[in-house]
């Protein structure tokens, strides 16, 4: 008897197909957290006035559709050194904003939150930064010399130690580049950093051609923030799939003081910043 070859494999699909099971896995989640999101930068040339703090709730990993924006939560900044309070007034989406703040140099302030009867409270001191002496473009200073790749300079301040965090983005980036620096062995001298692309799909990066124009922000940064940006950068590096596991817990400088083990993610970072833009040519 002849069988049809295209019967045939109509079948052998159909009995793959029909042996297919849904396997619904169970992922793990944690009770929900604050999540802090208090960087207030002092760019140069304006006054710094205008600031903003955002406030969420963990979620799932999954999870994309919750609206975790916190409402209703007290939110103050102090400046220590001179005792005057900055209110940040509820805008009802999680963002929290002052147009009076007066940032100063050196000085230490003291960020305050107050959600669910719970008090949240961080410090930080305003790190100034020196300025970019020069940026270039260039093929022999990074990884791979047929791409272009960005320069950026700068002098650091003898007989102290400093400590910096620079960040890249190019238009139609997933996210922005973020380096962090120390002067541990090249203090008083000048320094620089490169910023190379290369093709990688995952992140719909591509390498720099002419034309193509790059924001650059250059923060000046505490020792401790410099700590916590370096483990954070490194994990996000080396952290493979969505289920693997961090080599250490990173916390930031921002501590519940009701509920110590009720602790909070996020920083609250106070910096100047000094913030440019450069086109490849």
């Amino acid at each position: 008897m002849k069988i049809n070859l295209y019967t045939i494999l109509i079948v052998v699909f159909a009995t793959f197909v029909s042996c297919e099971d849904v396997i619904d896995v169970e992922v793990p989640t944690a009770a929900p957290r604050l999540v802090i999101e208090a960087s207030l930068d002092w760019e140069k040339g304006t006054l710094g006035n205008e600031q903003l703090i955002k406030l969420s709730m963990s979620t799932a990993y999954f999870d994309v559709t919750s609206d975790s924006g916190v409402t209703g939560a007290f939110v103050k900044v102090t400046n220590t050194n001179t005792g005057e309070e900055f209110l940040f007034e509820d805008q009802n989406d999680g963002t929290y904003t002052t147009s009076s703040f007066v940032p100063i140099e050196n000085d230490l302030y003291t960020l305050e939150i107050v959600h669910n009867n719970e008090t949240y409270v961080g410090s930080e001191i305003l790190v100034p930064v020196t300025d970019i002496s020069n940026i270039t473009q260039s093929t022999d200073g990074g990884l791979d010399p047929d791409l272009l790749e960005l320069n950026v300079y700068f002098n650091d301040p003898a007989d102290e130690d400093n400590y910096y965090l620079l960040r890249y983005y190019e238009e139609g980036d997933l996210f922005p580049v973020l380096r962090e620096i120390s002067d541990e062995f090249s203090n008083g001298n000048e320094m620089y950093n490169f910023y190379e692309k290369r093709d990688d799909e995952d992140n719909n990066e591509e390498p720099f051609e002419v034309g193509d124009t790059v924001e650059i922000s250059f923060f000046g940064i505490s020792e401790r923030y410099y700590n916590y940006m370096r483990l954070l950068i490194e994990q996000y590096a080396t952290g493979g799939d969505p289920f693997s596991s961090n080599s250490a817990q990173l916390r930031g400088n921002c501590v519940n003081q009701t509920n110590p083990e009720n602790y909070p993610f996020g920083y609250f970072r106070v910096t100047e910043v000094e913030k440019t833009s450069y086109t490849f040519e």
